[in-house]
């Protein structure tokens, strides 16, 4: 290092400036180059927090569709299964056809009946006279009535409890 300091000694005022100025240009292109890489590698972590961001919003938005989806299909199939059950109920008896002094009296008359075979009888009897009136109101219900009939009542269903069962 001290023979070059020695050369740098001897060398004119001019060439010392000169070589001054071709350092300082290096030094500058250097620091240059740093900010520019620097600067870059912030661009590039902005761009790949972006990406991800949108990444993010992409699968969140997915998600949300196909929860909509999913309870509007829910909501669809519940509204199906209340309407068909409507439906189904209102078919299954002729009991909208009726007044409630008319149920009472079936009602009674099924009582009365003794035997299974004797409630079959009074319901299929029932059920032609409550087809006739919804044929002359322009309305349908099922060919044949309800087997066992609607439930409900004092008939000998499962667990005909004390001393049930069949007569």
């Amino acid at each position: 290092m001290g023979a070059f300091l020695e050369i740098l000694k001897e060398l004119p005022l001019a060439i010392l400036i000169y070589l001054e100025g071709i350092m300082n240009k290096k030094v500058t292109l250097l620091s240059l180059s740093v900010v520019a890489l620097l600067s870059g590698g912030v661009a590039m972590a902005e761009d790949q927090t972006q990406t991800r961001d949108q990444t993010r919003d992409r699968v969140q938005d997915q998600t949300r569709d196909r929860v909509q989806d999913q309870t509007r299909d829910r909501v669809q199939d519940q509204t199906q299964d209340r309407t068909q059950t409507k439906e189904r109920t209102r078919q299954t008896t002729g009991r909208e056809l009726m007044t409630p002094e008319e149920r009472q009296q079936q009602r009674a008359k099924m009582r009365r009946s003794e035997t299974r075979k004797e409630r079959e009888k009074v319901r299929a009897e029932h059920h032609e006279e409550m087809k006739e009136r919804a044929k002359e109101q322009g309305k349908t219900i099922p060919a044949n009535p309800p087997a066992g009939g609607m439930g409900g009542g004092m008939g000998g269903g499962m667990g005909g409890g004390m001393g049930g069962g069949q007569r």
